[in-house]
């Protein structure tokens, strides 16, 4: 492995690590404020409607931590791709991590971990719903605000099955790219010399 190629596993193998960080903690400050958020538009708020801002935050919460979990997966089949696919020898034995998790996922499929608490979600939301029977509202509203609860939680649905398939996925894509370039460096290269031809 050359010094800039080194250069780039280290960073992309730290990057992994603080969005994995940093994706736990963001679900958890995300929920202390959904349920603080919760709480005051349950005890302030007789509007029914009110619960579609605590809705909102966990939406934005749910969808950011999606964006997090599907750039590390990404990143992690572009390591496998790029750098232990082609790894061979006794120095590269430590490049060998996204293989190893890639057949522990396959090997034990439901082995309990959620990357993306999506039980949590799904529970935040039915619990969110609640002060909206409590105001005793009518049928329009209830349509109206469970649809919009309804809907996140199949985003939510949608979103895990999609992280389920992600890492297939994205592997087969960046063989196909790979096999149609020997390096990332050379398509960069070819698409220079592309533009300076123009």
């Amino acid at each position: 492995m050359t010094p800039r190629e080194q250069e780039e596993y280290r960073a992309l193998r730290d990057t992994i690590r603080e969005r994995g960080t940093t994706r736990v903690w963001l679900f958890l400050i995300g929920l202390v404020l959904w349920a603080g958020l919760a709480v005051a538009v349950g005890a302030l708020a007789a509007l029914p409607v009110a619960t579609l801002l605590p809705l909102l935050i966990l939406a934005a919460v749910f969808e950011t931590i999606f964006s997090m979990h599907t750039g590390v997966e990404r990143i992690g089949r572009y390591i496998q791709v790029y750098y232990e696919e082609d790894a061979g020898g006794a120095s590269d034995l430590d490049r060998k991590w996204e293989h190893a998790a890639t057949a522990y996922a396959r090997a034990f499929p439901r082995s309990g971990v959620d990357p993306l608490f999506t039980l949590f979600f799904v529970a935040a939301t039915i619990l969110n719903f609640v002060p909206v029977l409590l105001a005793e509202p009518v049928a329009l509203e209830v349509s109206f605000v469970g649809t919009a609860h309804v809907l996140f939680i199949l985003r939510v649905l949608v979103a895990r099955r999609a992280a389920s398939r992600q890492r297939a996925v994205d592997l087969d894509r960046f063989r196909q790219l790979k096999s149609q370039s020997k390096s990332p460096e050379s398509r960069v290269e070819s698409q220079e010399s592309r533009v300076e031809s123009q």
